[in-house]
């Protein structure tokens, strides 16, 4: 299992299991979206104060993306896409070999391995569908009757936290597995 090193100051070394990390993590982007709530940048937030991971402009990039692209539930569950932006922090083309016209990339084997996850677990990446297998039915958000139903559900006790948690569990789990070698 080993143990990570994760942060040092001048007072030592703090170091925790796996384990410890994933439950970390899973925890911080659960809390995040039941008290704050954007689930990309909850995943990304997580991440950042878990292992050091992207950047606060990273979390402000992603903030659109909530609800599957402004709150439409018609795009990728903005929960994937902050574990997505995370990897791709990692590993992701950047911007001088984009400029450059680099064409191999190892992203894509470590985030396809974060998109499987979530889907083996929710059956699609889109909002809405993962709306559907949660709580049985789907939600426009910019409606404002739909979207206290959508709170009433329980969607920001244990919903969509939960969703958040997960996937940002998965992709450190990724990271620290995958990417630390």
């Amino acid at each position: 299992m080993g143990v990570y090193v994760l942060r040092q100051n001048t007072w030592g070394v703090f170091m925790k299991s796996k384990e410890e990390i994933l439950e970390e993590v899973y925890n911080l982007a659960f809390k995040y979206e039941a008290e704050i709530g954007s689930c990309p940048q909850c995943v990304l937030a997580a991440l950042m104060e878990t292992l050091d991971i992207g950047d606060t402009n990273t979390i402000k990039a992603v903030d659109a993306m909530a609800g599957g692209a402004a709150l439409s539930t018609e795009g990728t569950c903005g929960a994937l896409i902050g574990g997505l932006a995370a990897i791709s922090s990692i590993v992701g083309r950047s911007y001088d070999n984009f400029k450059a016209g680099e064409q191999k990339r190892r992203v894509f084997q470590y985030s396809k391995k974060l998109y499987d996850k979530f889907i083996e677990e929710y059956g699609s990446p889109v909002c809405k569908d993962v709306q559907q297998k949660i709580f049985g039915r789907t939600f426009k958000l910019l409606d404002q009757k739909e979207y206290q139903e959508f709170e009433k559900a329980g969607a920001h006790v244990d919903k969509c936290p939960s969703v958040s948690g997960n996937t940002a569990r998965w992709a450190a789990e990724i990271i620290l597995d995958d990417l630390q070698k």
